[in-house]
């Protein structure tokens, strides 16, 4: 049993809550651990009921089907989310909100890293669920946390702008996940000066001016002998891992998508796990490209972080370069995950260089280089996902609605 399961059994359950009540909470808290392990496809009754150390049918007693399980885990972490930005909410002015809910999240992250809290649901496979109560628990949490941006002392936006930088602020929540547990959680706190720090200030010098790349949607695919393109396996898988997750990523999804038989997939891939790997090298090769490419042609480090972004940004909203989340590795097999994860952190680190060239060359503000690289990795990352709030959005307008507001600040004023 892990430590997490030990602290959701033995946490004293709330006065007045029945037996049934207790036992579904104590149920639903040990099944946090098995869904961001497993994913939403690849937990099981069996993995919570093993924690708990009952059968798998005791678990069935309470929840007709895993996704009604994995939808109550959500719905938990929507709920403690919402106290998070109450929380915050009740600061003065737009500014001290976005800093006190970068706190309060970063607090709560410190609270479950010492055993104070129980773990919360990762939103990794949160789509997945397409369940209606959940969507729009999710929808209204999204909408409090947009209220930042309406504030009498905030800069007057359009929706989408507001959508944009409520986004961002998410993403980065989102993404702490990934990145906090590098620091002991005495640090947290110092973290969360870091990241408020660059989400409402952004990254730019008083001597940079916001002269974006112009981005360009499409890339050419080579044909295989067989007629198949040599990257539309790679392509197609990552969309399907992306929106899916591994396991709902199948061989047959994938062969349909594209049109072709499953021998031919097999043609091109030994296994499903060796295309996963193969996917996740394409979107480190397509990073390092890009990289190589605005090394080359930029005249200064911040320059380098907007263009380096902006293409990378560009190319997920026009899904002609989707990068896989990181989101596929919650149903990854445990083996692969430890290369998987060097794999991100590499990438990570090549950004930090780039801020730390930036602040040299004075074109980037004295911030902390690794904070800034983890905000700019966590907004590429979840990129693909901004056009569920931006309706009609374009390569062009991301850069506007999006990266704009992410390198000046989440309080500078909306592009045109």
């Amino acid at each position: 049993m892990s430590s997490t399961s030990k602290l959701s059994v033995n946490k004293r359950p709330e006065e007045g809550a029945s037996k049934f009540e207790r036992r579904r909470e104590e149920i639903v808290q040990a099944a946090v651990a098995a869904l961001n392990e497993h994913g939403v496809r690849g937990m099981t009754f069996g993995h919570v009921a093993a924690d708990l150390g009952v059968v798998p049918t005791t678990i069935g007693y309470y929840f007709r089907h895993k996704e009604d399980l994995a939808v109550a885990c959500f719905l938990e972490t929507i709920r403690k989310m919402n106290q998070i930005a109450d929380r915050a909410l009740q600061q003065d002015g737009a500014r001290a909100r976005l800093r006190a809910i970068i706190h309060e999240y970063f607090d709560f992250r410190r609270r479950i890293a010492e055993g104070e809290e129980d773990e919360a649901a990762n939103f990794h496979d949160f789509r997945t669920t397409q369940d209606p109560t959940a969507n729009q628990a999710y929808v209204d949490f999204f909408k409090k946390v947009r209220t930042i941006f309406s504030s009498s002392d905030a800069e007057p936006l359009g929706r989408a702008d507001r959508n944009a930088r409520t986004h961002i602020v998410l993403s980065q929540i989102y993404w702490a996940v990934h990145w906090l547990p590098q620091y002991n959680p005495e640090d947290y706190p110092g973290m969360a000066d870091r990241v408020s720090n660059l989400l409402e200030y952004g990254f730019a010098s008083e001597a940079s001016v916001w002269n974006p790349p112009t981005i360009e949607g499409g890339t050419s695919w080579a044909d295989d002998a067989d007629g198949v393109p040599n990257d539309a396996f790679l392509r197609v898988a990552t969309q399907l891992i992306n929106e899916e997750g591994y396991l709902g990523a199948s061989v047959q999804r994938i062969s349909a998508r594209l049109g072709v038989t499953k021998g031919s997939f097999y043609h091109h891939n030994e296994t499903k796990d060796d295309l996963v790997v193969r996917c996740f090298e394409r979107t480190w090769q397509i990073m390092r490209g890009i990289q190589g490419r605005v090394n080359a042609q930029a005249q200064n480090g911040f320059d380098n972080l907007v263009a380096f972004a902006s293409h990378l940004v560009g190319g997920q909203v026009s899904g002609q370069q989707i990068l896989l989340r990181t989101s596929a590795l919650s149903a990854v097999p445990q083996d692969m995950r430890p290369k998987l994860l060097a794999g991100f952190d590499r990438s990570s680190s090549r950004i930090s260089s780039v801020v730390s060239d930036g602040i040299a060359d004075g074109s980037v503000r004295p911030i902390d280089a690794l904070a800034a690289a983890q905000v700019i990795a966590g907004s590429i990352n979840s990129a693909s996902e901004l056009a569920y709030w931006v309706p009609g959005l374009t390569p062009q307008s991301a850069l506007d609605l999006y990266l704009k507001p992410l390198f000046l600040g989440l309080f500078s004023p909306a592009a045109g």
